[in-house]
């Protein structure tokens, strides 16, 4: 088995291409705080939070970093990193209280001001419309098992396309649509805490897609015709054990296989969206349990897309056998994040690579970065080597792949704050910049600085092992 190897003595210099997007990412329910303030209303995730043994350490959006109080300063940290996009999310029920109806003009102000000064700034705004915050109100309706939902969803991407159309040029519709299905819907680890049977679960994950596809009808009746519409799906990636050509067929097989009762894969998501129906295995495998799809749905949920959003953390390898491929376990002792991920630099090779070949695509990662165990050192800095180390290497893999042919626009690092991390609560720092939540303090970590070199030399300052 290949191992990460954490001392190497031969280094390249490279570089992106002159357009390369260089960004930075967060969710509206990780750092806004301000649960009850400015009219808005209760999400799935502040009524989740309540209940008892859910989040660890007891732990709930309510404050956290308190963006919506010091986005000024946010967007400052962001403009002396001089990265030249922003990721963010938009809160539903900020926007729209009870999910539908009457808008919230507080919360349009506030998200007035932040694109605002993101824009003077030089600041391109990428905003996702769902990052997770399901208002609550519209669970007590039945949530994303109403067929309704969909249209539910669409009303808030055409409030959203109507006030802030004119300066956004970059949407996402929804974050990791797995991740809410699987997670919220099946396991129950996340709100909304639901253990529904796989047939409503695959009834969950059809609508979930359905709203997708008339969100992006509903953004692309209202703004101009260079705006870039994508989606933010999870990486579930396999990795070849080894360079031979059986080995890569494998891993490559593998990503995209559909083999478990659940949503936890690539291709039940991605062949809807892309190539307008589900994957074959995937359906045969489902037969029992298939969601009820209406005339003309797949056609809604195929809608053109600019690019391929993708999210990569870490991946599993694999190595072909006589007549398919085993999944390895990870070796003893391997390099892990403070999520107790595997640390596989090759994801944002093969990852990219894999997608790419499939569906042809520009790729925009929208999602990369370390959970550390960072704190603030006597003289008062915070030092965090292993998330220099780790984007250093990821970073590399993303150059070969992007040498290699792989059209790759951009890349988000996660993320510009730590913030809460959905179940873990605080205990996981992602930021770039640490974040004293007793005082709300923003210190920059090293690894800002590092980035931020970067982001200056369009990649060329990368040392790449």
């Amino acid at each position: 088995m290949q191992m990460l190897h954490l001392t190497t003595n031969d280094v390249k210099m490279t570089g992106f291409p002159n357009n390369f997007i260089w960004g930075v990412a967060t969710a509206s329910y990780q750092i806004e705080g301000a649960v009850a303030e400015g009219g808005r209303r209760p999400s799935v995730w502040d009524r989740f939070c309540q209940l008892p043994g859910k989040i660890n350490n007891g732990d709930s959006g309510v404050v956290g970093p308190d963006h919506y109080h010091r986005w000024r300063d946010d967007v400052d940290l962001m403009a002396k990193l001089e990265v030249n996009a922003y990721r963010f999310s938009l809160a539903w029920p900020r926007i729209i209280p009870t999910g539908v109806g009457p808008i919230n003009p507080l919360g349009i102000a506030f998200y007035d001001q932040l694109i605002d000064k993101l824009l003077e700034g030089g600041i391109k705004p990428w905003v996702t419309l769902f990052h997770w915050d399901y208002p609550n109100d519209l669970f007590n309706k039945g949530g994303w098992l109403h067929r309704d939902s969909s249209d539910w969803f669409a009303e808030y991407a055409e409030q959203a396309v109507k006030h802030f159309g004119d300066r956004i040029k970059h949407w996402i519709t929804i974050n990791e649509p797995n991740c809410i299905v699987h997670y919220g819907h099946q396991t129950g680890i996340h709100a909304p805490g639901l253990h529904l049977e796989l047939q409503d679960v695959l009834t969950v994950a059809h609508n979930i897609l359905l709203a997708h596809g008339k969100a992006v009808r509903a953004l692309r009746s209202s703004t101009s015709p260079d705006t870039q519409i994508g989606i933010a799906l999870n990486g579930l990636l396999s990795l070849p054990d080894t360079t031979n050509p059986k080995d890569v067929a494998a891993a490559q097989r593998a990503t995209w296989a559909v083999d478990e009762l659940n949503t936890w894969n690539n291709s039940w998501w991605s062949d809807p969206l892309f190539r307008g129906h589900y994957p074959e295995d995937g359906w045969r495998l489902m037969a029992a349990v298939r969601p009820d799809i209406k005339p003309g749905d797949m056609e809604i949920i195929s809608q053109p897309l600019d690019f391929f959003g993708v999210n990569i953390y870490t991946a599993d390898r694999v190595r072909a056998t006589a007549n398919s491929w085993e999944k390895l376990p990870p070796a003893v002792g391997c390099a892990r994040t403070a999520m107790d991920w595997t640390i596989e630099p090759e994801a944002l090779y093969w990852g990219p690579k894999f997608i790419y070949e499939r569906y042809h695509l520009p790729l925009v990662i929208l999602e990369n970065g370390l959970a550390n165990n960072d704190w603030i050192h006597s003289e008062g800095k915070v030092p965090d080597p292993q998330r220099i180390d780790f984007l250093r290497r990821y970073l590399g893999q993303l150059s070969r792949a992007i040498q290699t042919g792989v059209e790759v626009e951009g890349y988000f690092q996660w993320s510009l704050l730590d913030n809460f991390e959905w179940s873990e609560g605080f205990s996981k720092r992602f930021g770039l910049v640490y974040l004293d939540y007793a005082t709300g303090q923003r210190i920059p970590k090293d690894s800002f600085f590092w980035y931020q070199n970067i982001i200056a030399s369009n990649g060329k300052s990368l040392k790449v092992v």
